[in-house]
């Protein structure tokens, strides 16, 4: 690691279960989309100042919802959570609570159909949000070490440069948290295609390489009998010429660290180290495209418990999330100078000869440590919070999926 990257102040809010928060958000969870207007309505007036909007917009239950739901509103980056129920729908709005409240944080279920409407619960959301923001204000921070980061990386909009330059700085970031204790998460199984055996030999145990090779096999399958693969028009457009080539370049992102771990959305690395997260469903395929956009997947990263998520993109893309920061590391250096303003990483230099792999790996490190003393990543200052949450379905992971545990 580069003498310039400092892991000196680093800063956290202390949750009840030990771990700690970059942020100290107040989440709004909508339970419905019938609830959805609400949510949003209550949160308007503190968009800006920390309250993020959450939610599932499906009427009928779903165990991988209610799990996501869960781990989000008790993410550490999370301080207190407000569920807006319509009051009618199958979503276990009692039960997601009892687990907030068991997390710690303070939370409040407002019932649309039981407090008088829309008015009235937007009211009475807006007075508790107001409340528990003036509370999350005055907490104080402790100091945190990078050990305790979990950091995610996805990649969107890729191009022919994504692979050659973004990708492969990200990983070097990768190795460089890796090394210094913290957790890192990449996906997606299904922009892994080609690269499986590979990976298996990167496997911390024999029997998590057969892990990350079947996890691989279920993605061929399942995109095969959808008749779509992970590969868009704007990809053939950027100058990506097949699956397998946007497969090496997505693999890139991993960096070179051993790979511990195996995991599913909502599962969190019991240690540092590197893991690959499975987002695609298990059983027969019955509720469409595993991941409609980024920003799915970037939900179930975040689910895991990362703090922070690096997005790679060659084309562009102008997406953050809420709850955790979204770094945005530019591959093509033409789109950095056109999209700037999204942009906090311009990796593009590696192509011009500005910059070496190493030296934006650096950057990146630098960014995401910066984070945790205060900095803003580009989407939060534009106010960027985008959130999405469809139905799936999983079975649990096995002993080797995380064979360190």
């Amino acid at each position: 690691m580069s003498a310039a990257v400092s892991t000196d102040g680093l800063r956290g809010w202390l949750r009840v279960d030990g771990r700690k928060g970059i942020r100290n958000l107040v989440a709004v969870g909508y339970l419905v989309e019938c609830a959805h207007h609400v949510a949003r309505e209550i949160a308007l007036p503190l968009r800006e100042e920390g309250v993020h909007v959450i939610g599932f917009p499906g009427c009928y239950p779903n165990a991988y919802a209610e799990r996501m739901m869960e781990a989000l509103c008790s993410h550490p980056n999370v301080g207190a959570v407000l569920l807006v129920s319509l009051g009618c729908e199958s979503f276990d709005k009692w039960g997601l609570e009892r687990a907030v409240r068991a997390s710690g944080r303070p939370v409040k279920t407002i019932v649309i159909q039981g407090t008088g409407g829309t008015r009235a619960s937007i009211a009475e959301g807006r007075a508790w949000v107001a409340d528990r923001k003036a509370e999350l204000d005055a907490m104080p921070t402790v100091e945190m070490r990078a050990d305790e980061l979990i950091v995610g990386t996805v990649c969107g909009g890729s191009d022919g440069t994504s692979g050659i330059t973004g990708n492969p700085a990200a990983g070097r970031a990768f190795d460089r948290l890796i090394g210094l204790g913290a957790a890192c998460i990449f996906e997606e199984t299904g922009e892994l295609i080609g690269c499986e055996h590979i990976m298996a030999a990167r496997a911390a145990t024999p029997e998590l390489g057969v892990e990350l090779e079947t996890s691989v096999a279920k993605a061929a399958r399942y995109y095969a009998t959808l008749g779509y693969g992970s590969f868009a028009s704007g990809n053939a457009d950027g100058g990506l010429s097949t699956i397998e080539e946007k497969s090496m370049g997505a693999y890139a992102k991993s960096g070179a660290s051993p790979i511990v771990g195996l995991l599913k959305p909502g599962d969190r690395p019991t240690r540092g180290g590197l893991y690959l997260l499975d987002v695609v469903p298990d059983g027969e395929v019955r509720f469409g495209f595993p991941n409609i956009n980024d920003n799915a997947e970037i939900a179930e990263l975040i689910a895991c418990g990362s703090h922070v998520v690096l997005f790679v993109t060659g084309r562009g893309s102008v997406v953050g999330s809420a709850i955790s920061p979204v770094v945005k590391i530019c591959a093509n250096p033409e789109t950095y100078r056109r999209m700037s303003d999204d942009m906090d990483v311009d990796a593009g230099k590696i192509l011009e000869g500005t910059a070496t792999l190493d030296q934006v790996g650096d950057e990146i490190l630098g960014v995401v440590l910066g984070l945790g003393r205060g900095a803003r990543t580009r989407s939060e200052e534009l106010g960027h919070q985008e959130f999405i949450l469809t139905y799936k379905s999983f079975e649990p992971i096995g002993p080797a999926c995380l064979p360190a545990a």
